[in-house]
């Protein structure tokens, strides 16, 4: 959710339309939700996804 929502706020802010500038803005907001992630498990010292907790991560 974090993903979607800073990547829709970047390409708002761009205000750029095309392939290009929303690839781009998605990434970036990839890229925040990543962070955001790392850090929280950082600071908890525990993961936040897990096989457990989301049940699309696929068993291989």
């Amino acid at each position: 959710m974090l993903t979607e929502v800073s990547s829709t706020e970047i390409s708002k802010s761009l205000k750029t339309n095309g392939y290009s500038s929303v690839k781009t803005s998605t990434l970036k907001g990839g890229n925040i939700a990543k962070n955001a992630k790392e850090q929280i498990e950082k600071e908890t010292g525990k993961r936040i996804v897990t096989s457990s907790n989301n049940k699309n991560i696929k068993n291989n």
